[in-house]
């Protein structure tokens, strides 16, 4: 499946990572250019045990993509996620 997450906090880049990791194509992107391009040269905003060993081999295989257009991220997609932060 087509997957477009919006937002790469906790949530989305988790739950993109897992995805992919199922074998679904998965596109995700962020508002936060900085939290991007980390990224994107593959670093992790935050910690979470092997998450970079997972969203690094899901990259190499071709199934993650990081994308600064929100358009990109959603156009063609059969499931969209939008995890963003919500106001208290």
């Amino acid at each position: 499946m087509r997957v477009g997450v919006v937002g790469c906090g906790h949530v989305g880049l988790v739950t993109a990572a897992a995805l992919a990791h199922l074998g679904h194509q998965v596109a995700a992107t962020d508002s936060d250019p900085e939290k991007l391009a980390l990224l994107s040269e593959g670093g992790i905003p935050f910690y979470e045990p092997g998450l970079p060993e997972l969203v690094a081999g899901e990259v190499a295989a071709g199934r993650l993509a990081f994308l600064p257009e929100t358009a990109d991220v959603v156009r063609d997609r059969e499931l969209v996620l939008i995890c963003v932060g919500t106001p208290p």
